[in-house]
C-alpha cells in the first residue's frame, strides 16, 4: 500500500508549476527532440542519443559515460544542459544519452513495482544498451559511469544498486534519489560525486515535498551521509578547498575498496546543472556558473575506475 501511495503521490502530485513546465517543455520537445539510436528491451523499442568524438582511436579502450535525463527532459536536452559533449572531445570518451518512457518523459527509478513503475525495466535497457555499445565500440570495460539530473540523478543511483559489477562511478546534479537505500542490493560498494543546490524548488535540499511535487524527498545532506556510511567511510567528511564562495564540498574519504564520496553544496544553486546551459530561472532558480559539474564530475569519474 505505501508503495501504491508513493506511485499516486509521484502521478498526481504535480502543482500548477509542474504542469506548466511540462507544458513548455513538452513544446520544446517537439521542436528539438532527436535520438540516433534504437533498441528492443524488455518487449520496449527504447531510443537514445549517442556522441563519439570524431578524433577518437578505435584502437584504444575508452570510457564510455550515461547521463540520464530529468522528468519531462529528453536525451538532445540534456546534452545541450549539461555539454557533456564538448568534454568528450577534449578528453577522448563517447557519451550516451538514453531516454526514458511515457510522456512526460521519466524513469522508473523510485523502486514502486507496481504495473508499468518496476525499476528493473529500466536497469534491463541500460544493460542491454551498454551490451550494444560495447559490441559496436571498442569501449573500456573499466571506465564505464553513470550520471543524471533530478530524476536522472536518481537512476544514475539505481543503475548502482543494480549493475554495479558494470558501473565504475556514479554522479547526481539535483538528484531525485527516490529508490529506497535498504533495497539497494549491489556487489561491490560505488563512488558517487553529488551536487545539489540549497535553493532548488523542486527537488528541496532538506528534503520533503516541493511546490511541485508531493513526494517525500529525502534530505540531501542526510542522504549523502547515509551513502557515504553504505560505501563504508569514516564518520567525518573533511572540506574540500579551492571552491567558489558560493560552492561547499565535502569529502568522505576511507571508504571501503576506495569509493570515495563527494558532495558539493551550490549556495543559492536551483534545480540546474552547474556549470551547463540554464533552464528557466523562473521555474528552476538559479545556475551557478562558478562551479563546473561535467569536468569535475569527469576528474573523479577518472580517478574510480572498476578494480
Amino acid at each position: 500500500m505505501r508503495a501504491l501511495r508513493l506511485f499516486f503521490s509521484i502521478i498526481g502530485g504535480l502543482a500548477a508549476a509542474a504542469i506548466l513546465l511540462i507544458l513548455i517543455v513538452a513544446l520544446g520537445y517537439l521542436i528539438s527532440n532527436r535520438t540516433n539510436g534504437h533498441l528492443v528491451s524488455s518487449g520496449e523499442k527504447r531510443s537514445y542519443l549517442l556522441y563519439v568524438p570524431r578524433s577518437l582511436d578505435s584502437s584504444t579502450p575508452v570510457p564510455l559515460v550515461l547521463v540520464f535525463h530529468g522528468f519531462a527532459q529528453w536525451p538532445a536536452n540534456q546534452a545541450r544542459v549539461s555539454q557533456w559533449n564538448s568534454l568528450a572531445d577534449e578528453e577522448g570518451f563517447i557519451v550516451v544519452y538514453p531516454s526514458g518512457t511515457g510522456f512526460p518523459k521519466r524513469w522508473r527509478g523510485a523502486g514502486i513495482n507496481v504495473e508499468g513503475m518496476d525499476p528493473l525495466i529500466d536497469v534491463k535497457f541500460v544493460s542491454d544498451l551498454i551490451d550494444k555499445l560495447e559490441g559496436q565500440f571498442n569501449i573500456d570495460a573499466a571506465r564505464i559511469y553513470a550520471t543524471g539530473l533530478s530524476n536522472g540523478g536518481g537512476m544514475s543511483f539505481l543503475v548502482s544498486c543494480t549493475l554495479s559489477d558494470r558501473i565504475a562511478a556514479i554522479g547526481g546534479v539535483a538528484g531525485a534519489y527516490l529508490y529506497p537505500m535498504p533495497q539497494c542490493d549491489r556487489s561491490r560498494p560505488v563512488a558517487m560525486m553529488l551536487v545539489h543546490g540549497d535553493a532548488d524548488p523542486i527537488v528541496p535540499y532538506l528534503g520533503g515535498p516541493s511546490h511541485s511535487f508531493t513526494i517525500p524527498f529525502p534530505s540531501i545532506p542526510v542522504w549523502a551521509k547515509e551513502y557515504a556510511a553504505f560505501n563504508s567511510c569514516k564518520t567525518s567528511p573533511e572540506p574540500i578547498s579551492g571552491l567558489e564562495e558560493d560552492v561547499t564540498g565535502i569529502h568522505y574519504s576511507g571508504c571501503d575498496q576506495q569509493a570515495d564520496v563527494d558532495f558539493y553544496t551550490i549556495l543559492g544553486g536551483g534545480h540546474s546543472w552547474p556549470g551547463g546551459k540554464p533552464l528557466p530561472k523562473w521555474i528552476v532558480g538559479k545556475t551557478s556558473q562558478s562551479f563546473d559539474t561535467t569536468r569535475v564530475m569527469w576528474d573523479f569519474f577518472v580517478a574510480h575506475p572498476l578494480k
